[in-house]
């Protein structure tokens, strides 16, 4: 289950969309969480869903590794559309005691739950095309006008960064520790809801050492080839926007101003 979490991960390849600059791909991935939340109907997620194909299939990945994100939501989805289901009120499709089944509910559940979605795919589809070096890069020049303000830009950029890579390899460590516990006698999938979640607790003692672990070595690693901040820093590659970027961006913000008045 932990393998199909695509956020976090990188892809390397040579398509259009990996030669974006880092910039042009994050200000796109905002645009789109913007956009998700603004528009609300069927068919509006229908566009969104057409442009985030599009994407998909510009930068060369394959689909179904792109929707494997989704598999371990799977729960997030059932409970959202359950609770709209029967928290929302409105002309009732079925009713057994006390429960009642709408219409409006049934609706506003797939709603939500197409929004989720299309939030996972978009926002993966930028760290599947991104490197981290270049997600810090892109992040800190954004973030660079707020330093006039004491905003540490480079600091919250490596942050962010580390944070976003070191997903799989947590869930990676998760997977490793319950397979080992497994290999003891461990049970994980029996009983109901709450004895599930009673048996991953013995799961978090070694998590949380291994991830202090590795953030100590990580540390160490930084301090031995000289990190000391943001400040002083040259990079090797300047970012510089390219025509395709210009192209991307015309289109992204054509895109959003679109869907925004039709929706």
């Amino acid at each position: 289950m932990f393998r199909s979490v695509t956020i976090g991960q990188h892809i390397p390849g040579d398509s259009i969309i990996h030669r974006l600059d880092p910039r042009t791909k994050i200000l796109s991935a905002l645009a789109l969480i913007v956009l998700l939340f603004v528009i609300d109907g069927f068919v509006g997620y229908g566009l969104a869903a057409l442009a985030i194909a599009l994407v998909v299939r510009a930068s060369k990945i394959p689909g179904r590794f792109v929707l494997r994100g989704i598999r371990p939501l799977m729960v997030i989805l059932v409970l959202t559309l359950a609770l709209h289901l029967f928290m929302t009120d409105g002309r009732v499709i079925f009713q057994f005691l006390f429960l009642k089944v709408t219409w409006e509910g049934l609706i506003r559940g797939l709603l939500m739950g197409t929004r989720l979605i299309l939030l996972i795919i978009g926002t993966s589809m930028l760290t599947l095309t991104t490197s981290p070096m270049q997600l810090t890069d892109g992040i800190e020049t954004l973030l660079r006008p707020g330093k006039r303000i004491g905003i540490p830009a480079h600091e919250l950029a490596m942050m962010m960064t580390i944070a976003l890579r070191f997903i799989p390899t947590l869930l990676e460590e998760t997977e490793k520790i319950m397979k080992a516990q497994m290999a003891r006698g461990a049970d994980f999938q029996s009983g109901g809801l709450m004895q599930r979640a009673k048996s991953l607790i013995p799961l978090l003692v070694p998590l949380f050492v291994n991830a202090f672990r590795r953030a100590d070595d990580l540390a160490i690693a930084m301090e031995a080839r000289g990190y000391r901040g943001g400040e002083g820093r040259t990079k090797l590659r300047e970012l510089q926007f390219q025509q395709h970027d210009r192209i991307a961006l015309i289109l992204v913000a054509a895109f959003s101003i679109l869907m925004g008045l039709l929706f």
